[in-house]
């Protein structure tokens, strides 16, 4: 069995500590959350990236990987994620975990001492990021925002939600922009760097045979050079409950071979921090989140209408999104078929191996997130972002009290905000 704590190490800096044996590595990240804005999404992003080519000890890769291979080969990453509508950016580190070391030495505190040095000390040249640094890390960067596009299902998905959200924070991309990333200097991504560590609110995890304690006092040493501001910003998700009069249509036609229709529908205000949340989430795997969801069984298995078709739920904004591959002249056949599913769980018309088929695998999906480390503390980061202090076995356990009516209640209140449609081009 784990145990799970959470404590302030200082103001607006919060430890969740794993305490477990189940593994033989220990797991430890250090995340900054802030809100998501186009002005500073960009910048935000690189900063963990120029952090990692080096610090005021390990000035350079080689250096900072020699430092890792005397922590038994421990590994430590960049990391940019979006939850809601927060940035959150840091490093996600894995090592041995302290009972199997060779020699019985401690590897908890170095690992975080090492971890925190990227964070808080880092190379710098006349007193700002290198510029070297700097610029490698904005092509890399540039890179991978322009690569997005390269992936068709997921660049639909991204397309609907920018569309959906216009006017939201939500909109915004986590790496940012092209046009952001690029008039970025070291000393601007310096001056943003400081503004972080200042006003951003801090989230530890750890995972790992480490008595809790213990770990609160490594982790209090390493970060003490963070500013002290009693007034960290705390995450915000604004949720939009209703759809507009009419769907907003957004198509977009590229060389493809394959077209790609996403749905987005508003869930009436329905989110994480509702009581019915499990309705919610169940409803949106009945639908289309599992191998036994209407849209698998019978839009793309029964009907061949689609190289696949799923939805998923942003559990912070209230979002339902559909994704499916479709050839071009079934878009209509395609979208009436997805939206007559819907109806059919609205009117609560799901079969008991369709209800308990979709309850097992969430279910299975939560305790499994108790066998990885890396899903352990995704999981808890969400949490954290959300104000939330449920476990994955709490919410299996709501879960499975959740009733076919409950289901249907909860997708009778989604609307259908937008569609995007991406096609070939004619001729």
């Amino acid at each position: 069995m784990s145990q799970v704590t959470r404590r302030e190490l200082f103001p607006g800096v919060w430890l969740r500590a794993v305490h477990t044996n189940k593994f033989k590595s220990s797991y430890l990240s250090v995340t900054l959350l802030a809100p998501l804005t186009r002005e500073t999404a960009g910048a935000n992003a690189l900063i963990p990236e120029v952090l990692r080519r080096g610090t005021a000890v390990h000035p350079d890769m080689e250096s900072l990987s020699a430092a890792l291979d005397e922590l038994y080969g421990g590994a430590v990453e960049p990391v940019v994620r979006k939850r809601g509508e927060t940035q959150c950016v840091g490093f996600a580190a894995s090592f041995l975990d302290d009972a199997y070391s060779l020699k019985g030495e401690k590897i908890l505190e170095p690992a975080a001492d090492l971890l925190c040095e990227l964070l808080l000390k880092p190379y710098t040249e006349k007193g700002v990021f290198s510029s070297g640094y700097v610029t490698g890390e904005k092509a890399n960067l540039i890179d991978r925002i322009r690569a997005q596009i390269n992936d068709k299902r997921t660049y639909a998905a991204q397309r609907l939600t920018r569309e959906m959200c216009k006017y939201e924070a939500f909109g915004v991309d986590k790496l940012g922009d092209e046009e952001t990333v690029s008039a970025v200097t070291p000393e601007s991504l310096w001056r943003r760097y400081q503004e972080l560590l200042r006003e951003a609110r801090a989230e530890v995890y750890y995972c790992g045979s480490a008595d809790p304690d213990r770990v609160a006092g490594a982790l209090r040493r390493a970060l003490d050079k963070l500013p002290v501001n009693e007034d960290r910003v705390d995450p915000e998700c604004s949720v939009r409950v209703t759809a507009g009069p009419q769907p907003i249509l957004a198509e977009e036609a590229m060389d493809v071979s394959q077209g790609k229709l996403a749905l987005g529908f508003r869930t009436g205000g329905q989110t994480c921090w509702e009581e019915d949340y499990p309705a919610l989430y169940l409803a949106v795997a009945v639908f289309g989140g599992t191998t036994l969801s209407k849209l698998f069984m019978n839009v793309r298995e029964k009907l061949s209408l689609c190289y696949y078709a799923s939805a998923t739920l942003e559990r912070m904004k209230g979002l339902v999104l559909v994704s499916s591959g479709i050839e071009f002249d079934k878009y209509q056949t395609a979208k009436d078929e997805i939206l007559a599913q819907l109806e059919a769980v609205k009117r609560g018309e799901i079969e008991d191996w369709e209800l308990e088929g979709s309850r097992r695998t969430l279910i299975g999906a939560c305790m499994s997130t108790l066998d990885d480390q890396g899903r352990q503390e995704e999981f808890w980061l969400g949490q954290s972002a959300a104000g939330l202090e449920e476990s994955p076995e709490e919410f299996a356990a709501r879960l499975e009290k959740v009733t076919r009516e409950q289901v249907a209640a909860a997708a009778q209140k989604w609307e259908l905000d937008t569609i995007y449609f991406l096609k070939g081009k004619e001729g």
